[in-house]
């Protein structure tokens, strides 16, 4: 528990720092502790706009001597709205925000506060790009730290498969980076062990030579989406590197640039990227083309900010999220009858379910090589119940726990930590399977305390002796 704060304490902190320190008696607190998924209503007891190393090791050290709970946000994106907790200080690096690209070495080096966007809007002018998620709005500390899966992840690999080095505030207030060079065991477990190891300042990624894609939406109608699943689970499965596509259930938005027959309709679709010249990409898509004609294609080349940006207006911060999900070995018939069964009962327009394709290079990877452990699923799935109106909260968190009860037990057993809420110890073992022991030994190394568990906690040593 955190011990109670005086006012004296509280204006010291405000003196150690540049940034600035958030009350819940200040005008702009009840804004300043939103998060993307507006589910998750939390009240801090502080929040600190760090705007430098220097303020995240203020924060750390006020943090750990105060007895205080520590969460940390980066984009505030998180699907459980783990960058922010009751009673908390929270570290907001959303002030840490700059990009610096190296051409001639192949690198950006990104602050903790960036988004993807950020980063797309920097590398892109020199027709480079960093493998990422989906949502140009999504914070680069919180889905690196998880893992990282997208639109490149076949051509790339997952996005911590492109990290070089990191900036590491630890729990004792010291900083140090870690690379493959540099405090190795940590820098093994940032990569996908998510927050709890300390709070990462700085990221450098490899950028790859792509700059214009040939992608987009594919969309068919809900009347073929057993067809298309079983068409596209073998499909996928041998495709080239070069090629990857995500599998979904949605509805169509109400608006441009969708055709007016479309709007509302609950469909399933692919959405396609490809990082071959434009000619050669449309030769790729001949058989995709030919094996059925979609009612909506929307595939052609496009700069890849454009493609990894499409759905940020679908999906605004502020709309109700209610998530579930699993890794995912085989997509069988009847697994394919269920997924069917539900995506034609989706709750609400903003309502999806995605599979993301993590064969490739992200499956040339070892299991071991990182924290993340499903080096051999080859999807990595999830249902989210989505609206903007607070009274449909047990519309879409129902319709989400049943379709997901349904679909687990063809699952692989656990789940991508970027895409869980608060589910507890047994799946976050589930998660990290046999790379947990050794996850739960750094983490008794760098946060012997657990004084960061705002996040997917892996406890120290596996043992129960911290909070």
């Amino acid at each position: 528990m955190s011990k109670p704060l005086n006012e004296n304490s509280v204006a010291e902190l405000k003196t150690k720092l540049r940034g600035r320190v958030i009350a819940p008696n200040d005008p702009d607190y009840d804004e300043a502790r939103k998060v993307y998924n507006a589910m998750i209503d939390k009240k801090p007891r502080l929040i600190a706009r760090c705007v430098d190393v220097a303020d995240v090791i203020a924060c750390v050290n006020f943090g750990r001597e105060n007895q205080m709970l520590l969460a940390v946000r980066g984009g505030g994106h998180n699907a459980g709205g783990l960058g922010i907790a009751d009673d908390a200080l929270v570290i907001d690096l959303g002030p840490i925000k700059y990009t610096r690209v190296d051409p001639a070495a192949g690198t950006v080096t990104v602050g903790g506060g960036c988004t993807w966007g950020d980063v797309d809007h920097a590398t892109h002018a020199f027709g480079m790009a960093v493998p990422s998620g989906i949502i140009s709005t999504t914070g680069v500390g919180g889905l690196t730290l998880g893992g990282g899966i997208g639109h490149l992840t076949r051509k790339c690999g997952l996005t911590i498969d492109n990290l070089l080095s990191a900036d590491v505030v630890l729990a004792d207030g010291s900083f140090l980076h870690a690379s493959a060079d540099e405090n190795s065991d940590l820098f093994w477990a940032l990569r996908g062990g998510g927050g709890n190891f300390g709070v990462v300042t700085a990221f450098t990624f490899r950028l790859h030579k792509i700059d214009t894609v040939y992608g987009g939406p594919m969309l068919y109608h809900m009347s073929d989406a057993a067809d298309v699943m079983k068409w596209y689970r073998e499909f996928i499965a041998n495709a080239p590197d070069d090629l990857n596509g995500w599998f979904a259930f949605l509805t169509v938005p109400p608006g441009p640039p969708f055709p007016e027959n479309l709007h509302l309709k609950k469909m399933c679709g692919i959405i396609w990227c490809c990082t071959l010249p434009q000619e050669e990409a449309e030769e790729m898509f001949k058989p995709i083309r030919a094996f059925k004609k979609p009612a909506l294609d929307f595939v052609g080349p496009l700069p890849q900010p454009a493609l990894n940006s499409m759905f940020d207006p679908i999906y605004p911060p502020g709309l109700q999220w209610y998530w579930r999900a699993d890794f995912v070995n085989e997509l069988s018939d009847d697994a394919i009858a269920q997924h069917v069964r539900f995506a034609n009962a989706l709750p609400t327009m903003h309502s999806t379910m995605h599979m993301y394709p993590i064969n490739g290079a992200a499956a040339r990877v070892g299991k071991t090589d990182t924290a993340w452990n499903y080096r051999d699923a080859n999807w990595a799935q999830v249902m989210v119940g989505v609206d903007p109106d607070p009274a449909n909260k047990e519309k879409i968190t129902k319709w989400t726990k049943d379709y997901f009860d349904a679909l687990h037990p063809y699952s692989a057993g656990g789940a991508y930590v970027n895409f869980m809420m608060e589910e507890g110890e047994d799946r976050v073992k589930a998660t990290y399977g046999d790379n947990y022991q050794r996850l739960a030994e750094i983490k008794a190394k760098y946060d012997p305390t657990n004084l960061f568990r705002v996040n997917q906690n892996i406890k120290p040593g596996g043992t129960k002796r911290a909070a």
